[in-house]
């Protein structure tokens, strides 16, 4: 794998850590600790916007425009023979494992009231929420007991149309008249602190960053087996039979998430009062983070 991406992302976070080092106020001799905490559903809405990029990103620039082009995604990209690349959900899932490899104790689920796999079906508190997400598209924060884990659950809202026509058209699918814009699931993060410290903020988001380049560069390995492999490099399926390096998609990850990360994490990282520093589980604290708006297109000059 490519080392680049990471080491860009790693420096990004140190830059920020020294900025903040040397341009944040010295916290009070009385309490030294108040105003490194940050609620972790403030960490969890920036993960969240984060993944937003990313999966627009890889499903406007790669799933749909690689379809144009000839190149195939489905659910069993993975077997020996298929030459496929995950659908978007399944991009999550990849995601997701990486995390599941990191010593970070970050957890990432996409589920559903009307999933394709049963496994992948709400239950419990996080069906109890749900319900409320798909009424009022906000975000749900609560702690759920028997895991012990503080969750944050998102609206995974039809955004494009690759979605939409793969759960209309599955044979598995238990729904089969999904519209654009309809709340299709949730995205749900969990992890066990109610609260962090800025460099456990960073690595959080280091790690995040590290499964999607992890998930991009497992469908970069499997297109070596195909008879007609894409070319790899610069260029993008919009152009034609391209994809983009690790490189050059972590790249543009970096350009569309940035700047809101840094701008959510520099918000986070100012001292809070004491009296605003409350339990997770009445979630009165701050709100999360506006989520992310709609991806630009990858630059067309190449």
């Amino acid at each position: 794998m490519d080392s680049k991406p990471f080491f860009m992302t790693v420096l990004f976070f140190v830059s920020l850590i020294i900025y903040l080092g040397v341009s944040a106020p010295p916290p009070l001799l009385e309490e030294p600790h108040v105003g490194a905490v940050i609620p972790i559903q403030r960490v969890l809405s920036m993960a969240e916007a984060e993944n937003d990029v990313v999966r627009a990103l890889w499903t406007r620039e790669i799933v749909g425009a690689g379809k144009t082009v000839g190149l195939q995604f489905n659910e069993n990209w993975r077997e020996k023979g298929v030459e496929a690349g995950p659908l978007p959900a399944l991009f999550l899932r990849e995601t997701a494992k990486s995390l599941e490899k990191s010593p970070v104790r970050l957890s990432l689920y996409l589920g559903s009231d009307f999933p394709i796999k049963a496994a992948n079906s709400f239950k419990g508190k996080q069906r109890e929420k749900f319900q409320i997400i798909k009424e009022t598209r906000e975000p749900q924060f609560f702690y759920v007991e028997d895991t012990g884990l503080y969750t944050a659950s998102f609206a995974d809202i039809a955004v494009a149309h690759p979605c939409v026509q793969c759960h209309n058209e599955h044979e598995q699918s238990s729904k089969h008249d999904w519209k654009l814009n309809d709340v299709m699931g949730a995205t749900t993060w969990s992890y066990p602190s109610a609260s962090v410290t800025l460099d456990e903020a960073i690595e959080i988001l280091t790690a995040l960053r590290k499964g999607f380049n992890d998930a991009y560069s497992a469908y970069l390995t499997k297109t070596a087996s195909f008879a007609e492999r894409p070319e790899i490099g610069e260029r993008w399926p919009r152009k034609g039979h391209y994809l983009p390096s690790a490189e050059v998609f972590m790249e543009k990850v970096v350009e569309l998430a940035s700047a809101h990360t840094l701008d959510a994490i520099i918000s986070a990282a100012e001292p809070l009062p004491q009296t605003q520093i409350v339990s997770f589980s009445k979630q009165q604290l701050e709100k999360p983070m506006p989520r992310q708006g709609q991806t630009p297109l990858p630059d067309q000059k190449g």
